[in-house]
């Protein structure tokens, strides 16, 4: 079985290419749907099986798609006739490029191009790091796009709505258009085939057979990418397309070996999703010997079986895909040996979780089945991160959007039962002092039985920021015996935990300067509680101030948008750090600032809406600064 991801971006017309794909045969099997993010399409071409698996648009979506390109032997980027659009397609672009994965451009609604196809390839050219070669170009009339010329074959075909293209004659006032593109073709071929290179230099007579296999070759090892054009709502240029990937596209053992060099990988995981009553279903693909029910995959006998393809016998063959339910051992985001799994490579893991929320069950009773199905939801959805709010307990959702929370709150509806509200994180705010301040404090009780007896001389004063917590002693001639010290750190730490405004307090020096203490009425107890009370006493006079979390922050952004940020950090009250182009993503900056933690969440939408959804961050903490209420949001 042959396995392909189409994706691109929003309105591209990906689910419209699919389905004409599909139809060519008139072969297509049952569309399943997956987790609303990935949707699997089998089909037959050629007497042979197919499986696309076409991952929904839009950024937060994308964090998703490694697995399927894990699986997939080569990807269709679907992208819209236009060249002022071409940033829309620079995420698809770079994700399949890190992949390593053989790409197919096509670019979709040619008969509504606004402009010349050239322009169209050149300006997705800025964010692709492959060289882009067209294919094909345009046969007009009365300006009007009306089929494709195939520059290897130097054929003209006809679109015919609904229809495969009628071949027609190259009409003569196109020849030289086309023999100049073809002829940039060849040289692009050329750079990576010295007998091509030393036919043209002798212009000799390229036979198109030869072409089309240097053509395969330089698909194959990730050379260049090919560029086709279509309709795919009329099912125009569907055919050429499916051809190409037909006789151009790898076998299923180059997909093995860029995701296992070594070869040991039994299986991969593409989709997962929980269905009600049924549990987990994995949509596995064999990748290196054949799977069936009872077999160990991942350490584990797997569960029940069932086959994509018609052609199935109920035993998995190498490359093709298969549902299975009651393994769940299994795990996305994963590839399967036979004793145990790894982790994906790291082009095929999400992108950083920075869309936070709090969420809590609506109703009390379903504390722990929330647990449970959150539990249970990681295991399919690796672009969720969960885990526990340090100051409310509650469970801390890292996902990539409110898309997503969307899609995790109905799931947790539909097939938990379980109602949640979301909320946004309260910001982690410190408190810390101004001044240094010295304290005498005694504690002494006396009430029957044994009494309490401390009394200790502190001294508080501010550190640096990110200095932390420090505590050290200088008493003389053991005023606090050496025994009673820990105590009074312990005591002193204890205070440090909740200050005035009900904040933990960091960044000050405890010194213990001096103290007395009594032979039969001093305990641990005792000097913990004069150092705890001391300390507290000392806030009162020291200054407190609040603190907020500032955040370095890591933007990708296409750099023809890299401006937009500036005005939109500043509005943040962010400090730009400065923006550079990334090395290893064409047409892409790293644009650094420290931000206030309290802004990440308008960051998120802000971000979206700047760069037309394209751009994406990573942060992480890096000081406390002092701030205002009116900084931010409690």
């Amino acid at each position: 079985m042959r396995v392909l991801t189409v994706l691109g971006p929003s309105q591209a017309g990906k689910s419209t290419l699919v389905r004409a794909m599909a139809g060519l045969d008139a072969g297509a099997g049952q569309k399943h749907e997956a987790a609303g993010v990935v949707t699997l399409q089998p089909f037959s071409f050629m007497d042979e099986d197919w499986g696309a698996l076409e991952v929904t648009g839009g950024a937060e979506n994308l964090a998703q798609a490694g697995p399927a390109l894990a699986a997939s032997d080569a990807a269709v980027v679907c992208v819209p006739a236009d060249a002022e659009a071409a940033v829309l397609s620079a995420p698809y672009l770079r994700k399949v490029e890190e992949a390593g994965l053989p790409v197919f451009l096509f670019i979709n609604r040619i008969d509504q191009a606004r402009g010349r196809v050239a322009e169209i390839l050149a300006a997705l050219q800025t964010y692709c790091a492959h060289h882009l070669v067209l294919r094909q170009i345009p046969l007009r009339q009365e300006g009007h796009v009306v089929g494709a010329v195939d520059l290897i074959s130097e054929r003209a075909w006809a679109y015919r709505t609904g229809k495969p293209s009628s071949l027609v004659e190259l009409p003569e006032a196109m020849r030289s258009r086309e023999s100049e593109a073809r002829a940039e073709l060849l040289e692009a071929l050329a750079d990576f085939d010295d007998a091509l290179l030393e036919e043209l230099i002798e212009d000799q007579e390229i036979l198109p057979k030869e072409i089309y296999d240097v053509a395969t070759r330089t698909l194959q090892h990730s050379d260049l990418i090919p560029a086709f054009l279509g309709a795919a709502q009329h099912c125009n240029g569907v055919m050429r397309l499916m051809k190409s990937l037909r006789h151009e596209a790898p076998p299923v053992e180059q997909a093995l070996a860029r995701i296992s060099p070594g070869g040991r990988v039994v299986a991969v995981g593409c989709t997962g999703e929980l269905v009600k009553h049924l549990g987990k279903s994995v949509l596995l693909r064999a990748m290196n010997a054949d799977c069936c029910s009872g077999n160990e995959v991942a350490g584990a006998a797997l569960g029940g079986l069932t086959m994509v393809s018609k052609s199935g016998n109920g035993s998995l063959q190498m490359g093709d895909l298969g549902r299975v339910v009651k393994s769940d051992h299994l795990r996305l985001g994963q590839v399967y040996l036979k004793d145990g799994a790894r982790a994906l490579p790291d082009w095929a893991q999400p992108r950083p979780a920075t869309y936070r929320r709090l969420i809590t069950p609506t109703h009390q009773r379903d504390e722990t089945r929330l647990s449970t199905a959150l539990d249970r939801m990681v295991e399919v959805d690796p672009a969720m991160k969960v885990t526990q709010d340090e100051s409310t307990g509650h469970a801390l959702l890292n996902l990539q959007g409110p898309q997503h929370l969307r899609r995790v709150m109905e799931t947790l509806k539909g097939e938990f039962g379980v109602e949640v509200e979301a909320a946004q994180v309260p910001p982690a705010l410190r408190e810390t002092i101004t001044k240094p301040v010295q304290i005498h404090h005694r504690h002494r009780k006396q009430s029957g039985g044994a009494g309490q007896f401390a009394d200790v001389v502190l001294e508080i004063a501010p550190q640096s920021r990110s200095g932390g917590v420090s505590f050290a002693e200088c008493v003389k001639g053991g005023a606090v015996p050496k025994n009673y010290i820990p105590s009074v750190e312990q005591g002193a730490r204890e205070a440090l935990q909740q200050g005035l405004n009900g904040y933990p307090i960091v960044d000050v020096a405890i010194t213990l300067k001096d103290g007395k203490h009594h032979s039969v009425d001093s305990s641990d107890y005792a000097f913990r509680t004069a150092g705890k009370n001391a300390v507290r006493e000392a806030l009162k006079e020291a200054g407190l101030v609040l603190l907020q979390p500032i955040v370095k922050v890591a933007i990708h952004v296409p750099s023809v948008f890299s401006g937009n940020l500036v005005p939109m950090v500043s509005g943040m009250k962010g400090q730009i750090l400065g923006f550079e182009a990334e090395q290893n993503a064409a047409g892409w900056d790293l644009f650094e600032t420290l931000l206030p933690m309290a802004a990440e969440d308008e960051l998120c939408h802000a971000l979206a809406s700047a760069t037309r959804g394209t751009a994406w961050f990573q942060s992480g903490f890096d000081h406390y600064e002092e701030a205002r209420r009116a900084d931010f949001i409690t």
